[in-house]
């Protein structure tokens, strides 16, 4: 069981951890601000409902009230009239509307009961939507700015890194600049004093062909200072 137990625990661990990455905060916080909407709606909704309910109750309670005084001036004219039959229905009715119109009002009475209380309830929810609308807001405006910051974070370093490899590209360069004009500057000095032959014609026929002549040509020149240098008619 202990090692069951572990495992649940781990995964329920990375569970957690892939579920706090997928979540966005921000739509976390819509989507509760629109339940707390859809609540304050409901709440509108009922308090809509009863106040129309007591309407009713209140037009059906006036009508009752206004019927009182018909039946009983019924009643005086049954009784004038020697009908006292018709008298005693009249005076039944009235207190049968009577009657009617006390659980009237005491059905308006708790609609207005109910009807406050909705208000009450509607007044508290609506201050709790718009706190928690302007909490969001913030909120959100925070992740936003963390989000930006992080971002710049993350490029700054990408951009070290990055310039920390051209910084080194460029000192290679550098170096191989230097080592090349090192190299040309040395060419140069040993071409000036004559250690370096140029044998860039020497892949050419031609180049080959005017090489053989120039180095006869400096044959002979030897060769006539040579004879210069011998005694006279030898």
């Amino acid at each position: 069981m202990g090692l069951v137990s572990r495992f649940t625990t781990v995964v329920k661990s990375k569970m957690n951890r892939l579920l706090d990455r997928a979540e966005n905060p921000q739509e976390t916080l819509d989507y509760a601000y629109e339940r707390q909407l859809d609540s304050l709606r409901q709440v509108k909704q009922g308090l809509v409902e009863v106040t129309t309910a007591k309407r009713r109750l209140e037009y059906q309670a006036e009508k009752v009230k206004a019927d009182i005084p018909k039946v009983e001036e019924q009643a005086r004219q049954a009784m004038t009239l020697g009908r006292e039959d018709l008298a005693r229905i009249s005076l039944q009715r009235k207190q049968a509307a009577i009657l009617e119109l006390d659980g009237l009002e005491q059905q308006i009475g708790g609609m207005e009961l109910e009807q406050d209380k909705l208000a009450q309830a509607e007044k508290r929810l609506g201050a709790k939507v718009s706190a928690f609308r302007t909490q969001k807001e913030l909120i959100k405006a925070q992740f936003t700015a963390a989000e930006a910051s992080v971002r710049i974070g993350e490029a700054l370093t990408g951009l070290s890194e990055e310039m920390a490899d051209v910084g080194s590209a460029i000192d290679r360069a550098q170096s191989k600049t230097e080592e090349l004009r090192a190299r040309s500057a040395a060419i140069d000095e040993l071409a000036e004093v004559g250690l370096l032959e140029d044998f860039t014609q020497l892949n050419d026929p031609v180049g080959r062909e005017l090489a053989q002549l120039s180095s006869e040509q400096n044959v002979e020149q030897e060769l006539q200072m040579l004879r210069r240098e011998l005694p006279s008619g030898k």
